[in-house]
């Protein structure tokens, strides 16, 4: 079955800065639908290891494959056009822009090379796309305000929808609830796990309760390394992980 095939492998993959090696051999593989989280303490080379998967650093060693092709060496904007799109810790928007427009212009890459000119009131596929997200997202309120006027978690809501505009097959969401309230958490989680039903997505995140609600699979790193990977009721019960964690909110 499709949702059991693998859609994201890492294999060996290793990043050294200076004599700090950030990511040591580290491989595991993401299966098609659902969340998959990675989790570690703070300087465990988590961030490292999504800049590795997104292009943003290239790897000293080891392979990047998206549905069996290698996109190791490929750009952040290659492995966009192959299907993997990323949202980051800082939220990244046009703020002087409107929800609308911010929605417009990411889905102006769904438009044919030959409409690249146009102006966005005739890009019927990228107005589209983004009324789609508008309320799939449930931002219609929002639509003419500007994005820098959006409270904190409609500024990550309407990031990601930003992040899903060129229909991504895998999406890698780093951190997505940091800095929101406990409501904005909630409901962020719960459009996590409805994006989940329909993509791929791979979470760092530091809520571990919510990780362990959200995942199908928790891959924990410490000190650059894969410590564990599984369930995520095993991964709770994993003494390594309890001690990496010093028994927070896993004991």
């Amino acid at each position: 079955m499709k949702n059991m095939e693998v859609i994201l492998k890492a294999k060996s993959l290793s990043k050294r800065f200076g004599g700090l090696t950030a990511v040591d051999d580290v491989s595991f593989a993401v299966t098609h639908l659902g969340v998959t989280s990675i989790i570690g303490p703070n300087g465990a080379g988590k961030s490292t290891l999504f800049n590795l998967l997104s292009g943003t650093f290239m790897a000293d060693s080891g392979l990047v494959e998206l549905d069996d092709q290698n996109i190791t060496r490929m750009s952040p904007e290659g492995r966009l056009s192959c299907g993997m799109a990323r949202s980051f810790q800082i939220t990244n928007l046009f703020f002087d822009l409107s929800v609308i427009d911010n929605l417009r212009i990411a889905s102006q890459a769904l438009e044919p090379r030959s409409n690249l000119f146009l102006p966005l009131s005739k890009s019927t596929i990228a107005i589209n796309r983004a009324n789609e997200l508008l309320e799939e997202f449930g931002l219609q309120e929002c639509h003419d305000q500007l994005a820098g006027a959006l409270s904190h978690g409609q500024q990550r809501r309407l990031e990601i929808a930003v992040t899903l505009a060129t229909r991504p097959k895998l999406l890698l969401l780093d951190e997505p609830t940091q800095g929101m309230s406990q409501g904005d958490t909630q409901d962020t989680a719960e459009l996590i796990k409805h994006l989940g039903s329909k993509i791929t997505v791979l979470l760092i995140e530091h809520d571990v309760d919510l990780v362990m609600d959200l995942s199908k699979m928790v891959i924990v790193m410490a000190q650059g390394k894969k410590l564990a990977e599984g369930i995520p009721s095993d991964v709770r019960a994993n003494p390594l992980v309890q001690t990496a964690y010093f028994g927070e909110e896993l004991a």
